[in-house]
């Protein structure tokens, strides 16, 4: 079977049949068409904001698809969760020119799924080699410096290490369910003391609020006005620039209401706080939260204590809380690695690189595990 690799500037162009065809058996709602085409569609992740679409298409002789891979070339790091910017001082000092770049990954999104997505009637190893043999070719064609695979699934990642891309590690902190029936089960398997130091922080969190996990048609226009403001605040105090648009939340609510779990908290019938999170076929995965009033423990609530009871009433497998955050530990989140892959064009960036990044998987292992060891908050067993 022939193949022709086919480069698009929005997932618009290849369309939802033929992407969704491919991405949907993952179940990761990131890399569905809808997501990423409201990345796009409302200005989030469009080439004045830095984020220029050059998503690939593998297809057969007929032009059916069988495989797509979110492409995008970045004219700065921002909105990527995995930190490259010493490496692209280091090559412009030394007169090398780092942007623009490629990167697959998912538009300020720090979670790991897959990259290469191929269609059931396809070979996944074919188009994966297909689609990253592509991608490193575009990178040469395009004269850019480099290629970056954020967030790839493990089994990506070692391929694409075994082709002879950088392997880089990191962590996150995630939740997993032991076959928990209620929150009360899941304390159980918590020390005392942490057990006690969670009832309170709920306990304060929730005093005086009506809070609720909104899904479907039960979430409307009015609340997405009000979980804007939300992010438009924490955005602001944190990092200056939030990166989506209004209209990022509105086309969201529009295409894939069913796969939102949004957690609003309510002060006499004014909303004050939420979290937003995306239902996974097997997880529940968390990301913006703000609030307009400072309430204790109220953070802890909206996303971790809620997102812990809604996966376990949907037998849910575990909640990805995202990137940064040891206090998330304490919460029962624990960390777990996250992987990227990278392909340097210039061996003067390269080797540097590959030797920093020889040296840093093994102590981000040995950090994983100590800080499991040392700061767990699961009771010892024998």
């Amino acid at each position: 079977m022939s193949f022709t690799l086919h480069v698009h500037d929005r997932v618009a162009d290849i369309g939802r049949g033929a992407w969704d065809a491919c991405a949907s058996a993952s179940g990761d709602p990131f890399v569905s068409f809808d997501f990423l085409d409201a990345c796009e569609a409302s200005g989030s992740a469009v080439p004045a904001e830095g984020w220029a679409g050059r998503h690939l298409a593998l297809r057969d002789e007929t032009n059916r698809v069988l495989g797509v891979m979110p492409l995008w070339l970045k004219g700065h790091s921002q909105g990527e969760y995995v930190f490259d910017h010493s490496w692209a001082d280091a090559y412009q000092r030394a007169g090398g020119r780092y942007y623009p770049k490629l990167l697959a990954a998912v538009p300020f999104t720090p979670v790991t799924g897959p990259r290469f997505l191929a269609h059931p009637d396809a070979d996944t190893v074919t188009v994966r080699q297909a689609l990253l043999q592509g991608a490193v070719a575009l990178t040469g064609r395009l004269g850019v410096s480099s290629l970056h695979v954020n967030f790839p699934t493990e089994d990506d990642w070692t391929a694409m290490g075994e082709a002879g891309l950088l392997q880089r590690q990191d962590m996150q902190y995630v939740w997993r369910n032991d076959g928990y029936e209620t929150f009360d089960d899941f304390l159980s398997a918590l020390s005392s003391s942490r057990r006690k130091t969670i009832r309170r922080e709920r306990r304060e969190a929730r005093a005086g609020l009506d809070i609720r996990v909104l899904t479907g048609a039960d979430i409307t226009e009015a609340h997405w006005d009000a979980f804007f403001a939300f992010y438009m605040d924490t955005g602001e105090r944190k990092w200056g620039r939030p990166y989506l648009t209004r209209d990022f939340f509105a086309r969201l609510g529009a295409t894939m209401a069913d796969r939102i779990a949004l957690v609003m908290a309510f002060r006499d019938g004014a909303a004050i706080a939420g979290a937003l999170n995306l239902i996974g076929r097997d997880a529940l995965y968390g990301r913006q939260w703000g609030a307009l009033e400072e309430v204790p423990f109220l953070h802890f609530e909206l996303c971790y204590y809620q997102a812990i009871e809604f996966a376990i009433s949907r037998g849910l497998s575990r909640v990805e809380a995202g990137a940064q955050g040891e206090h998330k530990i304490a919460r029962g989140y624990l960390p777990s690695p996250v992987y990227s892959a990278h392909f340097i064009a210039d061996p003067a960036l390269r080797e540097p690189v590959a030797r920093y990044l020889d040296g840093e998987r093994p102590a981000v292992v040995a950090e994983i595990d100590a800080m499991t060891a040392e700061l767990s908050p699961f009771r010892q067993t024998d």
